[in-house]
């Protein structure tokens, strides 16, 4: 599913924040992405979910290395990409049922079919009874379901997280990851990129270290009882 080589990224001409990342995610598969603040999880979740173009190396994703894609080629993958965004990223003069709907409109799907599946997934992760409050009305953690459920609705081949439990309680945190699950195994795979060491302990999914711009370590962290 996605593919590192020797990848580099800077922002302009400022020091590199990732640099010699070579990593592999097979198609289905769950990682966990963790590392202190400034190691570059957040500059490799965008090159993962096409936001950037990596400055050197090569990012291979769906079996394209995505330097020599066309712009069109480009909007075709992304739209097979889930994304869930640390800043949530909705649609402010859109209701929750709207923002959510989004992606399915995009794809052209029915009407009918968009309305039940949008209610019935915000009515899971809890907000049955915010299914038409703006952005603006709800809470960090009401946003956040918002914005998860958007980046989930359409069974993307490809869902990256970022931070997706770190404005919620600690059961809508695992609810919202049992919905990842889920979806996994439906065949999506997901990419996670977390602090909360708790999580990563009582799931035993591989887990992608970064230090300093590098992948210092990948590999699967112990289960522990729950």
């Amino acid at each position: 599913m996605i593919q590192f080589d020797g990848v580099g990224y800077r922002y302009g001409r400022g020091p590199e924040i990732l640099r010699g990342v070579s990593l592999s995610v097979p198609r289905g598969s769950f990682h966990f992405v963790v590392g202190p603040s400034g190691a570059g999880k957040s500059s490799l979740l965008k090159l993962m979910y096409l936001a950037h173009r990596p400055t050197s190396g090569t990012v291979t994703l769906f079996g394209r290395d995505v330097s020599r894609v066309s712009r069109a080629e480009m909007a075709r993958m992304r739209r097979r990409i889930g994304v869930v965004f640390q800043d949530f990223r909705l649609i402010e003069h859109l209701s929750a049922v709207d923002n959510v709907a989004l992606p399915l409109r995009i794809a052209g799907a029915k009407e009918g079919q968009i309305r039940d599946h949008v209610r019935e997934l915000l009515r899971w992760v809890g907000l049955g009874d915010q299914l038409d409050a703006l952005p603006s009305t709800l809470s960090g953690g009401e946003q956040q379901r918002v914005s998860i459920a958007r980046a989930v609705i359409n069974r993307p081949d490809l869902l990256v997280a970022d931070e997706p439990t770190g404005n919620v309680d600690d059961e809508i945190g695992w609810r919202l990851m049992r919905l990842f699950e889920e979806l996994n195994r439906l065949g999506t795979t997901v990419i996670v990129a977390t602090h909360n060491e708790t999580m990563i302990r009582r799931l035993d999914y591989p887990v992608l270290r970064l230090e300093a711009g590098s992948v210092t370590a990948a590999g699967h962290q112990a289960r522990r009882p729950a």
